[in-house]
């Protein structure tokens, strides 16, 4: 039996956050840490935390739809960064760590704009989302350093203040759909 998988890919801030969260869903085989949604062509980390190239901090997010939805992927977007913080996450400041959804067909797009409208006329922040919504273009894999990160650095003081008690947070939210260790 083949199995079909698809993609999503996300911008929350630090892909280094994002990677850790998403990496620990069921239904989730692979997280790779990169850029997208700029002008430039393979854009170097150096360049992108410039933010003269136009690229956010993402992940490509690669899953199984029979086992995770990419409306549950959506929902653990939504709730594990702030949408509401334009070009910012905590002190990551920039258009390289804005919020975005790049979806990669009509499907998609119509859940990104629906759970949006959806979250914002229920009040489900204490401000607008802005979360950017546009299609998927090009996707560039950062440097090697970046992928896997907090579980190849989990005591960098990066990690610990920053990563850990978002994924800790998240696995008491999410703790149904985590894969088992």
């Amino acid at each position: 039996m083949t199995t079909t998988l698809d993609t999503a890919t996300f911008a929350a801030g630090c892909f280094w956050c994002v990677e850790a969260v998403f990496q620990e869903l069921k239904g989730v085989q692979s997280v790779v840490s990169g850029y997208t949604g700029g002008t430039v062509e393979n854009p170097s980390y150096e360049e992108v935390c410039t933010g003269s190239t136009g690229h956010a901090e993402a992940c490509m997010i690669t899953y199984d739809p029979s086992v995770i939805t990419y409306a549950e992927l959506l929902e653990v977007f939504w709730k594990t960064h702030d949408p509401t913080t334009l070009n910012r996450q905590g002190n990551d400041t920039g258009t390289q760590y804005r919020s975005a959804i790049f979806y990669h067909n009509d499907e998609q797009k119509r859940l990104a704009e629906h759970y949006k409208k959806e979250l914002d006329s229920a009040g489900a922040f204490d401000a607008p989302i802005v979360t950017e919504i546009a299609p998927f273009t090009k996707f560039y894999k950062a440097e090697n350093y970046h992928q896997n990160y907090y579980n190849d650095h989990g005591a960098q003081p990066y990690c610990v203040f920053v990563i850990r008690p978002k994924v800790a947070k998240f696995r008491k939210v999410f703790k149904d759909k985590l894969k088992d260790h």
